[in-house]
Order: structure tokens, then sequence, then C-alpha cells
């Protein structure tokens, strides 16, 4: 089967072509041009053909090393440095090396799991809940790795696809205590922490430096999803593990396109430019997630608000009972309906590792034009709501104003029961 992500996303194309109004708020994409520099650079080395290292290209690694350290004070060697066409690749290439039982948060993204399976790797899912801001709880992972014998590898996602909430420093240090202690492998997705939105943001790796691998990007934050660039950043305590990802490398996609990795070299040179254009990337996106937020608590949506990325993750449990009375019992029925009725994409909780039950969705707040707003805000403009969500974000105001419309009439059922 097809990934959810990509599936939700040809079908709204199909929708489109025929000729029906379609709000796409089921793909997680960038809605933000890539940074002019770094396309500049891209055309500039468009001609390069050699290939390059398996592991990457050497002024690349120095610059994803470089980077860490003037980002986040992390003292890390280029030679630890992997580069892949995609973190997604190198998240498989790692289970595939690695051969670990997978442990998960539910909810989670959605192709950790199917890797694991094509693999013939055992898939274990630990709940969360809505009232902890569907984060992983200690206690949680502390009696799962009790009961799971045998190697664990952990993929903790923060800020997370699908909720948009990271994880408290206080959760991380308990997390990587726990994971020492079990001799757990941590896989730390920070695909999305460029995109937090603001004050000081934490990584496991922070607290467990040997036993973590962080994997990043330029897909969500340089907005070159297509690109497919990853990066993974190992510690010296796995480097057999990093030495024997190069050798299925080798075998497999021997190299990332050479002109694309002459181009990241900018992206992760940073600048003013690009601090730029990440600080109005991450007001756009912090502004119309707290309006979507705000707008279903108000028409009694059950919401976390998102601190990072571009999700959120509704419940439309309190709903149930007036749901069913429209046949809707799952939230693949609550997508289908809300798709079939508004011309809105977006996924169920369970692509995501929630039951199938559940009403619950993951919205992708990226139906913008992202290249207008960053032209808006780098002349001095500025957001102020109600008018700009309908002036610069008219598809998502739609979309919002429409679910929580229908819903509306059920609000003082809810308060009678």
């Amino acid at each position: 089967m097809i990934s959810p992500t990509l599936a939700i996303n040809e079908r709204a194309k199909e929708l489109a072509v025929a000729g029906k109004k379609v709000i796409k708020l089921g793909f997680g994409q960038s809605p933000f041009p890539v940074p002019e520099s770094v396309v500049n650079s891209l055309s500039r080395h468009a001609g390069q053909k050699d290939y390059l290292p398996v592991s990457g290209f050497a002024p690349l690694r120095e610059a994803v090393a470089s980077f860490y350290q003037r980002s986040y004070d992390m003292t890390i060697a280029p030679d630890q440095v992997m580069i892949g066409p995609g973190s997604k690749e190198l998240i498989f290439q790692a289970q595939l090396a690695m051969k670990r039982t997978l442990l998960l948060p539910s909810p989670s993204w959605v192709s950790y799991a199917p890797q694991a399976e094509m693999l013939g790797l055992p898939v274990h899912w630990m709940d969360t809940t809505i009232e902890d801001d569907w984060c992983l709880q200690a206690e949680v992972l502390e009696q799962t790795c009790k009961e799971i014998s045998g190697e664990k590898l952990l993929i903790l996602n923060t800020p997370s696809n699908p909720t948009g909430r990271a994880i408290s420093r206080t959760s991380l240090i308990e997390i990587a205590d726990i994971c020492r202690r079990h001799g757990v492998i941590v896989i730390s997705d920070e695909i999305y922490r460029q995109l937090h939105f603001g004050g000081e943001t934490h990584s496991i790796a922070d607290y467990y430096p040997e036993g973590t691998i962080i994997s990043s990007g330029l897909s969500k934050w340089c907005g070159a999803g297509g690109w497919r660039l990853g990066t993974f950043v190992f510690p010296q305590a796995l480097s057999a593990l990093q030495d024997l990802m190069a050798v299925q490398a080798s075998e497999t996609f021997s190299c990332v396109s050479a002109p694309i990795q002459h181009a990241a070299v900018v992206a992760y040179q940073g600048g003013e430019a690009v601090s730029t254009y990440l600080h109005h990337s991450k007001i756009a996106l912090q502004f119309i997630s707290r309006y979507i937020q705000r707008t279903f608590q108000e028409a009694g949506i059950l919401c976390p608000h998102a601190t990072g990325g571009f999700y959120l993750f509704p419940s439309f449990e309190p709903f149930r009972d007036h749901l069913a009375t429209l046949g809707i019992h799952t939230g693949a029925q609550l997508c289908d309906h809300i798709l079939n009725t508004f011309g809105v994409t977006l996924l169920p909780g369970v692509a995501f590792g929630r039951p199938e039950a559940e009403l619950s969705f993951r919205l992708s707040y990226v139906d913008f034009d992202g290249e207008a707003i960053l032209t808006h805000l780098h002349l001095g403009g500025e957001f102020t709501a109600p008018t700009s969500v309908q002036a610069f974000f008219p598809n998502i105001h739609t979309a919002i104003s429409q679910i929580t419309s229908w819903v509306t009439p059920f609000q003082p059922l809810l308060m009678k029961d």
C-alpha cells in the first residue's frame, strides 16, 4: 500500500483535475520556496556530474557539523555526518542495519512502522493521550522496555509529525535515562527542529549522546522536499553502525545527486538571508497554527497547540454520539465525510498508529502562498487577525470555517450531555 501521505496528495490532485475545488490539508509539504541563495547555488552547480563519496560531499559534511555547533552548541566532527537521499531513506537504512524491535509513540509519522514491517522487524506501539499533548511519557517507555525483550530502537520525532508538539526538556532527560539503562538506541528525528516556534529547543542527544543518532534534512525548514537530501549525525560510539550503513548505501543509492549536495552547502552555512527566511517562516506558521487551534477549541474540538512544524492533531471524540447519527464511527469515515462535504483533505489518526475507531486526524496547515507571505513579511508587513487569516490564508480560513460551522450546532447538545 502506498504511503498515506503520498496517497492523499495524489487523491487531491485527482479531484482537482476532475474540476473540484480541493483544500489540501493532508500532505505535509512546506509551502515556502527554497531560499534564493540555495537555488542560485544549485543553478551554478547544475553541471556537476561526478559521483560523490558514499557518505557525502566533504564540504557539505563540514557545513552540517558547523551548523550543529553554531545552532545548538554541539561538538560534531564532519566524519560523524552521513548524507542520504532524504532522511526517510536514511531511517530505512538504519533499521535495515540494526534489525532491532522498533518502539514508537502513538501517534508517529506514517512511514516508520511500514519500513520496519517491510524488513520483517517487530513494531511495538506506545500509547499517548491528548491530555499529555500526545507526548510519550517516561513511565510508558519504562514499562515497555521491561516487557519487550531483545535489542530495541526508539524513533523520537520532536517537534512531532503528526502532532506539532515538542517534547519537554524534563521528559527528554527522563527518556534518556531509561534508554541508557535498557540499551535502547534512539533515532532523534529533528526534521522540524528549525521550525520550532520560539524559545530554547532540546534534543535527546544532549542527554544521551552516546546512544542517539540525529536525523534531519532539507525538506521542511528549507522547503526542499523534492530535492531529497537528508542528514544523519552519529555518535562516535556507533561508528560501526555508520560504517555498515555506508556499505549498504554503496550497494543501493550510491550517493546523493551532486548538484543538490553542492547547493546544500549554502543552506547549512546559513547567513542573514537564510536566517531571515527561517524567522519569517516561523512567524507565519505560528500565526496560522494558533488561529486554527483557538478556533477549534472554541467550537468544542479538542486540539493541543503546536510548538513547531506545520501540523495539528485534533480529536472529535466529544462529538462521537452526534457523528454516529451521520454514520461516522471512525477517523477514516470522519475524514471521508469532510472531504466529500467540504473538499478538504485530511489524514485519519489510524494512519499514524492511533486506534481505528478514534475520531482524530492530522491537519497540515500548509495550503497557502508561502512566497507571497515571505514577501509581505520581508517588506515589514504584519499579521493582524482576523483580516490577515482571510487575506493571506484564504483556503485554510475557508476550511476551518466550514468544519467548525458544521459542528457548532452540536455544542448545546454537548453541554446537555
